[in-house]
């Protein structure tokens, strides 16, 4: 049994419905699961079962209707605004698959601007800042780019300036929503081998919102779900009969 203080994110019979004119849409039905540190995490399943409504959830970008979300020790549900906007900002790095980078500044401008942001926030002095942002654009390859602008990338590139982006709060958490979408198979499969290598070597946990089942294969835990509901949760490294624990009601069964 693991022990709670190693897990980043607890979901607790987690209820999500959205109004959509005069119909309540059940976006989630009662999910419970937790991620633990250091994990790379994949929430798997169909358009239209849950998975984004999850990130959000987690990233803070949205709340449940019932149950709870704890994230890095907090319980969304007990935060105003101002105090969710934090733990978003200090805690939570975001790579979407539209790389959402800003075009009239360049890659260098765009990997630091989260932390000029709030400066306070980062703890870092401006020369730390700057060999972290240095060393962050080396790691993923784009060294001799810092002054390009993301026009000037291809679609792989800027993910990876994404990537870079995401980690420069230094975040013990990364979300990313559906990271590879865009990209063509070879080089989505590179953005993959960076994350992993990424999640490796800062012990960032990240998790995934995928359709990609390159991505499924090599995570740590997968979560599946359907019609707002978890249909498997699972570790890789367990074995329960076909390698797979089975859920019920949103909960695992060992």
């Amino acid at each position: 049994m693991e022990n709670s203080g190693s897990f980043v994110v607890t979901v607790d019979n987690v209820h999500k419905n959205y109004a959509l004119g005069k119909t309540e849409v059940k976006a989630l039905n009662g999910i419970s699961f937790n991620i633990t540190k250091g994990d790379f995490i994949s929430i798997a399943g169909p358009s239209g079962s849950g998975k984004t409504t999850v990130l959000n959830l987690i990233g803070c970008v949205d709340t449940a209707s019932s149950g709870t979300v704890t994230v890095l020790g907090q319980r969304t549900d007990s935060l105003d605004d101002d105090k969710l906007t934090e733990l978003r900002h200090r805690g939570v790095g975001f790579i979407f698959q539209t790389f959402n980078l800003i075009p009239v500044l360049n890659i260098r401008e765009n990997v630091e601007l989260p932390a000029l942001l709030d400066p306070s926030a980062s703890g870092m002095a401006k020369k730390e800042l700057d060999a972290w942002v240095d060393h962050l654009i080396e790691s993923v390859g784009l060294a001799d780019r810092m002054k390009h602008k993301p026009a000037e990338l291809s679609g792989g590139q800027r993910q990876r300036i994404a990537i870079a982006r995401a980690l420069v709060m230094r975040p013990p958490l990364v979300l990313a929503d559906e990271p590879t979408a865009n990209l063509d198979s070879a080089t989505g499969e590179s953005i993959l081998e960076l994350m992993k290598r990424m999640n490796r070597e800062f012990g960032t946990t990240f998790i995934f919102s995928t359709h990609d089942p390159g991505i499924v294969s090599i995570a740590d835990h997968v979560i599946r779900l359907k019609d707002g509901l978890i249909v498997e949760n699972y570790r890789t490294s367990e074995q329960n009969g076909n390698g797979r624990a089975e859920v019920q009601a949103g909960r695992v069964l060992a």
